[in-house]
């Protein structure tokens, strides 16, 4: 593939007046690194990772406009100082300076992490080390033309924006990397505008790890559709070329670059990082005569712009703004409590949901199945929030592997309704992107299983970016995960996986789990607009196995058909089976396919006496604690029927929270094993099952009555049948 900006000596060298931008974001960096080492040392600062080495990457900030996305390396500094300098008013030294004292005035992360990131420089914080942040830089090149399209695109990045994505060389071997620049290929051979410049600062090492000669050229040099432009960032002048000519390509044709951005490191990884105990000191020296700081110095000089003179008192009067804003900030305010630093990780706002909500409500529909439901609404929110999106594996011609997005993309096009690679992290990333653009994504993961490879955009991605801008940019989605175990005739680990812990354990994401059609209708509601209302992130479970359930007692009964009544249910909302007749004996807090197993075995205890309420837990995050606790104190009997494994599983934190909230009561748990799902009928010995719910109901109700709470207790925490009553 040919290459752009390869410095010839007939081009033009770069004007004066950006070389010299350029050496004051390059050499302020450089002081803001050495300053980060000198108050790491004084005990007020915290974060050494510095960008000595890379700051030919102020080229590219200076190539670009200061409205088009940026999702930055961590080695960014001398880019985020020359994007700053294109805005009036910015601080980018005081912003830097608050981030590594971790000040609660910082502009993006408010003293949570150093981070490179501002709204008003539209660069949206990243802490990746090891590429997490392509996947979702893809699916924002890949979102901006199709939310221009819808109308919901941010008016602060023009359609013909760039999306700039940086990172290393050590970084590019990672699987994440690998499998969004897969994706990347993939819709750009498809013919979908691709407006990513992807930037690879290669300084040849990972922390010790040397990167062979030539492997990112071998590597990603050759690859149909991916422009390739190599450049030394210690010829000052071949980069601002190449950066230039990158950058216009990209605007200019909607197409992908990789910038293959050579530089050096200084300082060793970070704060320890001794590199003379991996480095010769001959390779150290070597890495100094490539300093891209010198390399523009040489173009000022060159030109007769600078004397040498003229560079010092340039390069420390870099140093003395750094001091002053040093001196003028002085002791710097810190989070001071779980809430300061809690605050934006998952904000939560009743009223504004039930509104965003109330826009969505649709008329009364007739009797369906939990499938049937999830598809009309689907259908009823598509219509009604024209900026939703629906893509995963299978969803769009097929209508999904059960049909739960059947007819969807015939009704509402291809733009709206597609499929995707066969790749989670993208299938992630894609919604990660589109959100930032604008559009409310409802991206599908297949199944539960297949969640496990990717859940990093998850925890490491959607749930930080809240957090860490302080709600100045958000990740509105919906996920939808066909899980949990009982599917009769298919199966194995892959297709039945009760493992949810993962999701449970991720700050702030909303696990929804509805069992039925009308608590379906309205919780997809609630996700929906809460992703509107709050920028909420929701994984929205499905149990595979009650898809298409319409029975519950009998065959015919049509007992588990719901209604969906156009409502919403709010976040954290327990509901509440109870027949009328009377106080009842115990409470079964169950879930999913327990709640069907639960409702039968009360039929079943009924008949020995005994009157069970259930109670569907619906949200697993945040667990509807409160709703648990009443219930429990009016029977003081808890049975907990859990279908997620005994170790990890949901039981536990409904256990702790019990605990935690001072009941007294009796409480007993019946779980899966903590194993992985077998195929066909040997799934049964390793499954909750109804037979161990009626059993452990009647012996917790039994104790009660004579006094051994404890006991019961304690057995049922680790009770396992081998000769199951699977009926």
């Amino acid at each position: 593939m040919a290459a752009l900006g390869r410095g010839d000596v007939s081009e033009p060298t770069p004007d004066a007046a950006r070389m010299w931008r350029l050496f004051d974001a390059q050499a302020t960096s450089r002081h803001l690194d050495v300053v980060a080492r000198e108050l790491q040392a004084q005990g007020r600062g915290f974060y050494t990772i510095g960008s000595s080495g890379h700051e030919s990457n102020a080229a590219v900030a200076d190539a670009l406009r200061p409205g088009d996305p940026a999702l930055l390396h961590y080695r960014s500094g001398a880019f985020y100082l020359a994007r700053a300098a294109q805005v009036p008013g910015s601080t980018p030294i005081r912003d830097i300076l608050q981030g590594l004292m971790c000040s609660a005035d910082e502009p993006i992360a408010g003293g949570r992490h150093k981070v490179f990131g501002h709204a008003a420089l539209s660069v949206i914080p990243q802490t990746s080390t090891i590429a997490s942040h392509l996947p979702r830089a893809v699916g924002l090149a890949m979102s901006l033309h199709r939310a221009a399209r819808l109308g919901v695109l941010r008016p602060d990045w023009p359609e013909d924006s760039v999306v700039v994505c940086s990172f290393g060389d050590a970084s590019a071997n990672h699987s994440t990397a690998a499998g969004a620049i897969n994706t990347l290929l993939n819709a750009a051979y498809r013919g979908l505008p691709m407006p990513l410049l992807l930037v690879c600062e290669d300084n040849g090492l990972g922390i010790s790890v040397p990167t062979p000669a030539g492997w990112i050229e071998t590597a990603y040099g050759h690859r149909d559709g991916l422009y390739y432009v190599p450049v030394d960032g210690a010829d000052a002048a071949a980069t601002v070329r190449a950066a230039a000519d990158a950058a216009a390509y990209v605007r200019n044709r909607r197409r992908p670059v990789f910038l293959h951005l050579k530089t050096v490191r200084f300082g060793g990884h970070a704060g320890s990082d001794a590199e003379i105990s991996y480095r010769t000191p001959t390779e150290i020296a070597a890495d100094h005569a490539r300093d891209p700081i010198l390399g523009t110095a040489r173009v000022l000089v060159a030109t007769g712009a600078a004397t040498g003179n003229d560079l010092v008192a340039r390069y420390r009067a870099r140093r003395a703004d750094v001091d002053t804003a040093l001196a003028e900030l002085g002791e710097v305010p810190t989070l001071t409590s779980a809430s300061d630093v809690m605050a934006p990780l998952a904000p939560h706002d009743p009223d504004l949901v039930a509104e965003a909500a109330g826009k969505l409500t649709a008329e009364p529909a007739s009797p369906s199945t939990l499938a049937e439901s999830i598809n009309r609404t689907l259908a009823d929110a598509m219509s009604r929030e024209h900026g939703m999106i629906l893509f995963g594996e299978d969803v769009g011609r097929k209508g999904g592997v059960y049909g739960v997005t059947r007819g969807l993309q015939r009704r509402f096009g291809a733009a709206r309704v597609f499929d995707t690679v066969l790749d989670e992290q993208s299938i992630l990333g894609l919604g990660l992107g589109a959100g930032l653009a604008g559009l409310l994504p409802v991206p599908e993961i297949q199944y539960l299983a297949y969640l496990h490879n990717a859940e990093d955009q998850l925890r490491g991605e959607a749930a930080t970016l809240s957090f860490f801008s302080r709600g100045r940019y958000r990740n509105p989605m919906v996920v939808r995960v066909a899980g949990l175990a009982y599917q009769k005739g298919f199966g194995g680990h892959f297709h039945n996986d009760n493992a949810v812990a993962v999701l449970r354990d991720i700050p702030g994401l909303v696990v929804a789990c509805p069992a039925r059609a009308d608590d379906a209708a309205a919780m997809l509601r609630t996700c929906l607009a809460a992703a509107r209302a709050d920028g909420t992130v929701s994984a929205f479970l499905e149990p595979i196995a009650l898809y298409h359930a319409r029975d519950l007692h009998e065959d015919g009964d049509e007992g588990w058909l719901g209604v969906d009544t156009g409502e919403h249910v709010p976040v954290g909302r327990a509901r509440v089976y109870d027949d009328g007749t009377g106080p009842a004996d115990l409470l079964i807090v169950t879930f999913g396919n327990g709640v069907p197993m639960s409702l039968r075995a009360a039929r079943r205890l009924a008949g020995q006496g005994v009157r069970a309420r259930v109670l569907d837990l619906r949200w697993l995050a945040p667990l509807p604690a409160d709703d648990v606790l009443r219930e429990a104190s009016a029977t003081q009997r808890v049975l907990i029927a859990d279908e997620t494994r005994h170790s990890g599983g949901v039981g536990e934190g409904v256990l702790a929270a019990l605990a935690e909230s001072g009941f007294t009561g009796s409480m007993a748990r019946v779980a899966s094993r903590d194993s992985f799902v077998p195929l066909g009928s040997a799934a049964r010995h390793v499954l909750l099952a109804e037979g161990d719910i009626v059993a452990a109901a009647t012996e917790l109700s039994g104790r009660h009555r004579t006094g051994g709470a404890t006991g019961i207790r304690d057995r049922f925490l680790h009770r396992r049948t081998e000769k199951r009553d699977d009926s």
